[in-house]
């Protein structure tokens, strides 16, 4: 067996306490199966059940024993006729020892590799391990199982055991549960063993790796500290999306005759002056250009060679700083694991004594990272430490990228605290809302957390899966239904949605909820947040549609609505502050027309849109300059009568909790109106 293969034998319970979880056993092997036809098809997969009223395996004819097992496979090639197998497994109608099964399962992997076959050999148990086992015939259970397990070392047999514990009742003798959960565990003592307990179908379908990633490190080389000291590391994803296998694009050009046939698409590119011409460009007639203002700047390749930021291979150590600085949210790419070399027990010591110094005082660590020479950008990211629980397993550090100014993105929103009592919920509300976080509570104590990351499969992949093993049969193949375990991953629980049925309808009773109209035919929809001090309920979303608005004006009829409909627009880089300036004009008109005319009223509401949208558009500095120059013009007028109308509305400057960039604190921004009105002429 060639290095990068795996040899497989699953030992699957099919006795009579296994029954009714069977079906989700059998789903849960052909996606082990599929899986391995796409990613590892020269992978090796034997199948064996115990449970059987028949014997059937090979230390069974030599030696006697080891009854009621079976072998329904023996080690080979995976291919399609193994999915198959696994689909209908059979049923058995006695209990079945599962430390009968492994030796049986063992037995297999060493007459088929040997000691000195390379590769990866592995036993996969899935049982609910609540039948007795037999007695030794010399010896203890206790030494029976470290035998195996030492043997199993020996030869370089990794074991895997998922326990379904879904079904457990009355029935189920707790002494040997708790006899046979301590014998599992004792295989982690002497071997690479592994138990996984799960209680629900859709736990079992995420406990079974069913893909096998090798291990292969991004970086090894040194932690730099400072000049004269440096630590061996290397650098291993931790987490990292799975993706949908690459598609291949098939011609079926090629004669059915030729079977030395490829079937490959080539694509070529012609570059042409334009789509009329038929003089194709050389690559040496082009060049890459960059847009700047109208213009487009040329930049050669060798110009670009030039510009590259020249780094070398290293992680640095930049300092420290306390973890609550780093915020969760600035976790921007996938988790890498730094662990201290293996092979050198100094750099194993030193992490060890930074990663607990740094948990103990609640410290991370900054550092610069560049994985490799010639990489194109350099890497500012945090170390978190990782402080092991077991003895055969060093500390180590759990590394995240932050990000730079040009990466944050700054999306202010008021303080709910701003908010009138009217749009706080009240004591009522509250409880109904926490009766109903309660009723959702994914991980109650007495029973399994519900979608724990490591056993929740991603639907999508599992859907394409089972679907590209139904086209391999059937090119007509229709989409089968959604399995049921997959919907508890994609909709909320129905059981629990009905049994809380008054919950939730007290919760829906407790919020009113209307329609807004204005929303209705929205194409795309901007926040727009409600003025701190404004007394304007209708909080609504600025809508633009490129085949409707073409208003470039803020018009006297309704200036509110042709604002709005101005600063939406993105047709262009100068409509925000053109809509600015054009509502400006428009509120400065209307004040100067109150004297005579009933505008004020007009004028406080085209006031109070352009103060959102500058929020919004973060022009604070655009509405604080204008609203200082708007009192001034009310003074300068003797416009008494709107400035007392304007006052009562409590219009601030936009403070700097409003919006980022503007430089008026809280305190001015509330204390401004208060200023303005000693100077009020009667």
């Amino acid at each position: 067996m060639a290095r990068n293969r795996e040899g497989l034998v699953l030992l699957v319970d099919i006795g009579p306490a296994m029954h009714s979880v069977l079906p989700d056993v059998e789903k849960t092997c052909s996606l082990l199966m599929q899986k391995k036809l796409i990613y590892n098809k020269f992978d090796e997969v034997g199948i064996v059940v115990f449970g059987t009223q028949e014997t059937e395996n090979e230390l069974a004819r030599d030696i006697g024993g080891y009854e009621n097992i079976k072998v329904l496979r023996n080690i080979k090639v995976v291919d399609e006729l193994v999915v198959d197998l696994v689909k209908r497994l059979p049923r058995g109608p006695v209990a079945g020892d599962f430390l009968d099964a492994l030796i049986v399962g063992m037995d297999m992997l060493i007459k088929m590799y040997g000691a000195g076959q390379k590769g990866k050999k592995r036993l996969c148990l899935i049982t609910n391990a609540a039948c007795p086992t037999k007695d030794p015939f010399e010896g203890t259970k206790d030494e029976q199982v470290s035998t195996i397990a030492v043997k199993m070392a020996a030869e370089g047999i990794k074991m895997e055991s998922i326990v379904m514990r879904a079904d457990a009742s009355g029935d189920v003798d707790e002494r040997i549960i708790e006899e046979n959960d301590h014998l599992l565990t004792l295989f982690s003592t002497n071997a690479i063993a592994k138990t996984v307990y799960v209680e629900s179908p859709l736990s079992l379908l995420g406990s079974l790796k069913t893909r096998r990633v090798a291990p292969v490190t991004l970086f090894r080389g040194d932690l730099e500290i400072n000049a004269s000291m440096k630590i061996k590391v290397w650098v291993y994803k931790k987490v990292a999306e799975e993706r949908l296998p690459t598609l291949k694009m098939y011609s079926d050009k090629a004669p059915p005759s030729d079977k030395f046939a490829k079937h490959e698409v080539k694509i070529d590119y012609d570059y042409k002056v334009t789509a009329e011409t038929s003089e194709v460009l050389a690559p040496e007639e082009r060049i890459k250009g960059f847009r700047y203002g109208p213009h487009v700047i040329p930049i050669s390749p060798d110009e670009m060679e030039t510009l590259k930021f020249k780094t070398e291979k290293g992680m640095k150590l930049l300092g420290f700083t306390d973890a609550s600085n780093i915020l969760r949210h600035y976790y921007m790419k996938d988790v890498n694991i730094v662990v201290p070399d293996p092979s050198k027990e100094k750099s194993v010591i030193a992490v060890s004594a930074l990663a607990r110094e740094m948990r103990q005082t609640n410290k991370v660590a900054i550092v610069r990272c560049v994985w490799r020479n010639g990489q194109g950008n350099v890497v500012v990211g945090v170390l978190t430490p990782n402080v092991s629980e077991r003895d055969d397993t060093p500390d180590s550090f759990y590394f995240n990228v932050l990000p730079f100014a040009e990466d944050v993105r700054e999306f202010p929103f008021p303080s709910f605290s701003r908010f009138p009592a009217s749009l706080k919920p009240d004591e009522q509300q509250q409880a109904v809302a926490d009766n109903l976080v309660k009723m959702l509570d994914l991980a109650p104590s007495p029973k399994e957390e519900v979608l724990k990351p490591e056993l929740t499969p991603n639907p999508v992949l599992q859907r394409f899966y089972e679907y590209l093993e139904l086209k391999s049969k059937s090119t007509d193949a229709a989409l089968p239904p959604m399995n049921e375990a997959f919907k508890r991953i994609m909709e909320q629980d129905p059981e629990l949605s009905s049994s809380n049925k008054s919950i939730m309808d007290s919760f829906s009773g407790s919020f009113e909820v209307k329609e807004n109209p204005k929303l209705r035919k929205a194409s795309k929809r901007l926040l727009r947040d409600k003025p701190s001090g404004s007394d304007d309920e209708d909080n609504r979303m600025i809508t633009y549609n490129p085949n409707e608005n073409s208003i470039d004006t803020v018009g006297d009829a309704n200036p509110v609505q042709d604002f709005e409909a101005m600063i939406s627009r993105r047709d262009g880089n100068d409509w925000t502050d053109k809509a600015i300036s054009e509502m400006k004009k428009r509120i400065v008109k209307l004040v100067e027309d109150s004297s005579t005319t009933d505008e004020g009223d007009k004028a406080l509401e085209c006031l109070l849109s352009l103060r959102k949208c500058c929020v919004l558009e973060q022009e604070p500095k655009q509405f604080n300059e204008f609203l200082n120059h708007l009192y001034e013009l009310c003074q300068e007028k003797k416009l008494s009568h709107f400035l007392e109308h304007f006052t009562s509305k409590k219009i601030t400057m936009i403070p700097k909790s409003e919006a980022a960039d503007s430089d008026v604190a809280d305190e001015e921004a509330a204390d401004f109106t208060l200023k303005q009105e000693p100077k009020l002429e009667t």
